[in-house]
């Protein structure tokens, strides 16, 4: 069994660190130990075992720009008297350890006075001495620790949970006619002959209609609206018999209070609503603790270094930015404009956009898109486009890459559209029936029918069930963004995954060297050759070569862009790169490194992708699925993936991201139930087209597409079991259908006799409500537990 980092819990592959009697996986991991323990933090293990996160190791912490005034501005809450107040984006905070920790920053560092976390939003609110503590030095500080805050244009709009705060207000109100209710209507059941109690009554009734007015007429408006928008569209969904039963138990309420008949049921009726609308406000509440619907801002950067014609450098705001400006782009910083390249070699990474994991050399002179990142020397370019006439910008704003729901077409409306019709046949019926033998009893029935049929436990029912598997997918890494969701995934025939960073490792990739033996000492020459080269390959080749750290100094070191280097290394000459560049013949789809010694070819490295673990099983549990594999790249890998998919129906290589979407299209033509599983904006438009489109996120950091679906990478191999469980959702609704159908049909059958009087109406419908509920939450954890360890 591979050992674990005593700070993050990672796997240890290659470096292994052993410190203080405890093994850690980077000198990051480490020296966040040693800084919890130098400052008597050391709790921060006893709470959460291997609980802490990482620290970047790429070169993505230079936030000098934050010090620039009209930047701060923008990101700061508070600033006077010394005293800054600022809200950093967190998206690594993951349990109570990293909580405990970010609140105790203070004994850190005591230019901090008080720091605190929002966990279900996942900001840190620190405040601290601006004379003695720059943001940027914080924000450097938090990165050391592993808390990299992440800050661009979307974060710096300071757009907090989108929770409608209406939604409140109307739980509120029904919570409090609920309670109070329940206290004015209690004397109605035990008053007997209480003269006293009786002299009052009709004040108590008057106090429980002014209770339930606001809330029927206020509380529950949005069933009103969602109703009225079904019928306009020539539907009845499983609002308007809810509605329906809302005006009965109203009116009848309304009817026997004046009559002085009986106290009505306003009480039931504001219990039901307040249990409905909480309900509503725990699954919004839900939805907003992701990031589903997702823009270009998440993307950019928030400011930019400008730089004049002396070299003198400024960092502004990127909405200043103007064409024919020069910009600094540093390594593994993202391009945030078109431009043209003014000084420096490129290496751009455009996977992001096109879905091709190759890096494009660039050299002065060559356009370079925005949405690119650029590995390696620092760029100087000239823009050439505004952000908002960019590529990446228009690709995303695309009509294409948009999708619109209008949430009609469910199960729950599909069924309570006959039930509406037959509940309302059947009333009718009986109404005929018993106004010719008794008027009285004719109310009595019809107000029965319709409070007993009021579809609560029908309604209840998907939301319940869908919440559970949503809360239970959530926990094992799968974050559906709503209920309708899990209703389009269990309909789904066939899957659409993207090859780079999908099924394939992001930061992995498979290195074999083809040629003759190679001798420890040309390794060793090699390795130090590659140290001081910026290109993406031979960093990762450099990583690679697990040599030991013995490094010869370098002489005659001469780059050739877009081609390769060379150099004389204890007196053999070197030459790394290209084919061409070493006097080879490359082959056609294949990525590697050539390299030779004193003008004879040694041999290459071939790079290939590495693909996630346990692949080939869960290709054999989708058998019942049609499986197609796009991918931005070449068809290099095609021989690969065969190998690994016999079954694909098809796989599509060059791809770009309109290819993509025309693709998802033309299988929805055919009538197939789409669902696509990709990672980057060249996968967006598909992932909007398709029925339900899955972002693939390796971690809290990665930027994800607009999805209906969020998804940790190292679970796709369990992505079976998702979709099962989906599917065991939708029988465990149909279950509770019929629960409920029959609760209606016994109900009905006593209401339409005449043998139940409104009042046992009322107390009957919640029960069933009741059943349904239990019913939901066993059965959901019972079938989960088949998939997933579930805690009870």
């Amino acid at each position: 069994m591979a050992e674990q980092c005593f700070h993050c819990g990672q796997k240890i592959d290659k470096e292994r660190i052993l410190f203080d009697d405890k093994v850690f996986c980077c000198n990051g991991c480490q020296s966040v130990y040693e800084i919890l323990n130098v400052h008597n933090l050391d709790n921060f293990y006893k709470i959460n075992k291997n609980s802490g996160v990482r620290p970047s190791d790429d070169n993505t912490t230079q936030f000098e720009y934050l010090d620039t005034p009209e930047i701060s501005s923008k990101i700061v809450d508070f600033s006077e008297g010394g005293t800054t107040l600022v809200t950093f984006k967190i998206p690594v905070i993951h349990c109570s350890s990293c909580i405990w920790l970010l609140e105790s920053l203070h004994n850190i560092n005591k230019s901090i006075k008080y720091s605190q976390v929002n966990f279900t939003r996942k900001t840190l609110q620190v405040s601290f001495k601006d004379e003695e503590l720059k943001l940027s030095e914080l924000a450097k500080f938090l990165t050391n620790l592993g808390y990299k805050p992440v800050i661009n244009l979307e974060t710096a709009d300071k757009k907090h949970d989108n929770l409608d705060k209406s939604l409140l207000v109307k739980l509120a109100v029904a919570g409090f006619a609920f309670g109070n209710g329940m206290f004015f209507s209690f004397p109605e059941y035990i008053s007997g002959n209480d003269v006293w109690l009786h002299s009052y009554k009709n004040l108590f009734r008057l106090i429980m209609f002014l209770l339930a007015t606001p809330v029927v007429f206020y509380s529950a408006s949005d069933y009103y609206k969602s109703a009225w928008y079904g019928l306009k569209n020539k539907i009845v969904n499983i609002d308007v018999p809810i509605v329906l039963g809302i005006f009965v138990l109203y009116g009848r309420s309304v009817y026997e209070v004046v009559t002085d008949y009986g106290p009505g049921y306003f009480d039931t009726l504001c219990g039901l609503l307040f249990f409905m609308l909480l309900g509503k406000t725990f699954q919004k509440r839900t939805y907003n603790s992701l990031s589903y619907d997702r823009d270009y801002k998440s993307f950019y950067p928030i400011a930019v270094t400008k730089v004049d014609f002396d070299g003198k450098q400024e960092n502004i705001l990127l909405s200043e930015l103007a064409v024919g400006d020069r910009i600094m782009v540093r390594n593994q910083e993202i391009i945030p404009v078109d431009a043209i390249l003014i000084k420096g070699e490129g290496n751009i990474d455009n996977s992001f956009i096109t879905g091709e994991s190759a890096y494009i050399t660039k050299k002065p002179g060559d356009k370079i898109f925005a949405g690119g990142k650029q590995s390696g020397s620092v760029l100087e370019l000239e823009v050439i486009k505004s952000v908002d006439q960019s590529y990446l910008t228009q690709l995303w704003n695309k009509e294409a890459f948009k999708k619109f729901e209008n949430g009609l077409d469910t199960m729950t409306n599909t069924i309570s559209k006959y039930f509406t019709f037959v509940v309302l046949g059947i009333t009718l019926v009986a109404g005929i029936y018993w106004s010719r033998i008794d008027m009285e009893k004719m109310f009595q029935v019809v107000s029965a029918i319709l409070i007993v049929a009021c579809p609560c436990a029908l309604a209840l029912s998907a939301p319940f069930t869908f919440g559970h598997i949503m809360r239970i997918l959530g926990r094992n890494k799968f974050y559906v963004k709503d209920t309708l969701t899990i209703e389009r995934l269990a309909k789904v025939d066939t899957l659409v995954f993207d090859k780079t960073g999908t099924i394939t490792e992001n930061k992995k990739t498979n290195i074999h060297f083809v040629g003759n033996e190679i001798t420890d000492f040309d390794l060793k020459n090699i390795k130090s050759l590659l140290k001081n080269s910026n290109h993406p390959l031979s960093k990762s080749l450099y990583d690679f070569l697990e040599m030991n750290d013995d490094y010869f100094d370098i002489t005659d070191f001469e780059e050739i862009s877009g081609k390769g280097y060379q150099a004389k290394v204890r007196s053999s000459n070197y030459k790394i790169g290209s084919a061409s560049f070493t006097g080879q013949k490359a082959l056609n789809l294949e990525t590697a490194v050539y390299i030779s010694k004193d003008n004879a070819f040694l041999g290459k490295f071939v790079f290939k992708n590495e693909y996630r673990e346990n692949l080939s099983q869960l290709f054999k549990n989708l058998k019942h699925y049609k499986i197609n594999i796009l991918s931005g790249d070449n068809a290099s890998e095609q021989p690969i993936l065969e190998k690994l998919i016999p079954t694909a129906s098809a796989m599509k290589f060059n791809q770009n991201p309109e290819n993509k979407l025309d693709f998802i299209k033309e299988l929805q033509d055919k009538g197939e139930k789409v669902a696509m599983l990709g990672d980057g904006l060249n996968d967006a438009g598909a992932l909007k087209q398709s029925n339900v489109g899955i972002a693939i996120a390796d971690d809290s950091n990665t930027f994800t597409p607009a999805s209906d679906v969020i998804m940790t990478g190292d679970k796709i191999p369990e992505l079976d079991k998702y979709l099962k469980l989906s599917k065991d959702a939708i029988r465990i609704v149909k279950i509770t259908f019929v629960i409920s159908l029959c609760y209606n049909v016994i109900g009905i059958g006593f209401a339409v006799s005449g043998k139940m009087h409104p009042l046992f109406a009322a107390i009957f419908m919640p029960i069933s409500s009741i059943t349904v509920v239990t019913f939901t939450t066993l059965s959901t954890w019972i079938r989960s537990s088949k998939y997933f360890k579930i805690n009870l």
